[in-house]
């Protein structure tokens, strides 16, 4: 799957957050300063290319959904995330996290709760 650019990124979060919606939707989720409508567009029909959304027209009104689910792309992120600088290996990603002091021990005996639940 391809990565999304800082820019295509914010506009699917609010995307997956929204849909259906379209770009004066999007733009009114923004925060201050907002882009040009023009940029938002642009970054939405990229989208639509690299087969991230779909569309349907209402008129002169492009309606955006999304085509890939925010955690197939949060899967696919993390699965480059851990190849690239993790050994392919998730507990070492999770040792750096926890050497890092990013994850605490309640944090952590919730998630080996979770690798128990799982495995029952």
């Amino acid at each position: 799957m391809q990565r999304l650019t800082q820019a295509e990124e914010q506009i699917m979060q609010i995307i997956w957050e929204i849909a259906p919606c379209s770009v004066g939707q999007i733009m009114d989720k923004l925060g201050p300063p907002r882009p040009p409508h023009s940029t938002i567009s642009s970054i939405v029909r990229i989208l639509n290319k690299k087969g991230f959304l779909q569309h349907e027209a209402y008129g002169r009104t492009f309606v955006y959904r999304p085509k890939i689910k925010k955690s197939s792309y949060m899967r696919s992120f993390l699965k480059d995330l851990v190849h690239k600088y993790f050994s392919d290996s998730p507990a070492h990603l999770v040792s750096f996290l926890v050497k890092q002091n990013d994850l605490d021990p309640k944090e952590l005996n919730d998630l080996i709760d979770q690798l128990k639940n799982k495995e029952s």
